[in-house]
């Protein structure tokens, strides 16, 4: 890959597709494709979502194709290429050793006893990943400390990501390998792609993307993001050390209001400020 400007990694649920209850600023999707059809940049989409559901977003909200789709929470990396779908081969092997030789059945009876766990549909599930549903009123941090105990048990090195569904009311539990986070998953494609993490930017709205809002990625948090999620990014970068590394929309740029696209035009603007003039005259002429 020639030297790309930028590295443009963004979550999709209410980050990069207008789907929750803020208000989207208008052309703010139309600016992000201008942005990203340029061929410096190299655009990823990292998502929960698994292929077929990340195609009927790009189809249903006119999203641009992405070079590279870090699918299932991580458990899964595709090269996209004419809109086909490539497996990157070396990813099953780098998480795979984390489970111990065990897969996705082996863990569903092993954890088959939690009586607070219901079992997400099948097509939520994947080799490296098992999803749950639980009650919002579940003691998150009690059902951690015990599931991570059994697993820890068995040898097996495991992440538990745990997410909100807002509309449905629930909550959602990932378990995956250790390494098959966000974090891990694009960490290895700009050491892979050989991309600086001054030419990478990561954008996310959600607990499951705290990872990385709060590592050493340049990472941007739109501004529809819930308070409870804000808070815990501006904690964990402080704590980390990384808060330079963490930039909060605000909705004071170009006009626009901070959610979502708008958002990450807003990362982009912070981080890479030579880089707004890739969709500025676009901006202009709309005025």
């Amino acid at each position: 890959m020639n030297d790309p400007l930028l590295l443009l990694c963004t979550d999709m649920d209410r980050t990069l597709l207008p789907n929750g209850t803020q208000p989207e600023s208008q052309a703010a999707r139309q600016r992000f494709s201008t942005l990203v059809s340029h061929p410096g940049v190299v655009l990823v989409y990292v998502t929960g979502r698994d292929k077929s559901l990340v195609e009927r977003a790009i189809n249903n909200y006119g999203l641009p194709w992405p070079d590279l789709v870090i699918s299932d929470v991580g458990t899964n990396i595709y090269h996209l290429e004419n809109k086909r779908w490539q497996v990157w081969p070396q990813w099953p092997d780098e998480i795979g050793k984390d489970w111990n030789g065990r897969n996705h059945q082996h863990l569903s009876e092993l954890l088959s006893g939690i009586q607070a766990l219901r079992m997400q549909e099948y097509s939520k599930q994947n080799t490296f990943k098992l999803s749950f549903y639980y009650p919002l009123h579940t003691d998150n941090k009690l059902l951690d400390e015990k599931l991570s105990a059994i697993l820890r048990e068995k040898g097996i090195d495991a992440s538990l990501i745990w997410s909100i569904d807002e509309p449905a009311g629930v909550g959602l539990l990932d378990i995956l390998p250790k390494r098959a986070t966000k974090l891990h998953a694009v960490e290895f494609l700009q050491n892979t792609l050989g991309i600086p993490l001054s030419r990478t930017l990561f954008a996310g709205d959600s607990g499951n993307d705290l990872q990385v809002l709060t590592s050493a990625i340049p990472s941007v948090l739109v501004a529809n993001a819930i308070p409870t999620v804000v808070d815990a990014a501006i904690k964990g970068a402080s704590a980390a050390g990384t808060s330079e590394r963490l930039y909060l929309a605000r909705g004071d740029f170009l006009d626009m209001n901070g959610n979502y696209s708008a958002g990450i035009l807003e990362g982009v603007n912070h981080f890479r400020p030579e880089l707004t003039e890739l969709f500025a005259e676009d901006i202009t002429r709309k005025k």
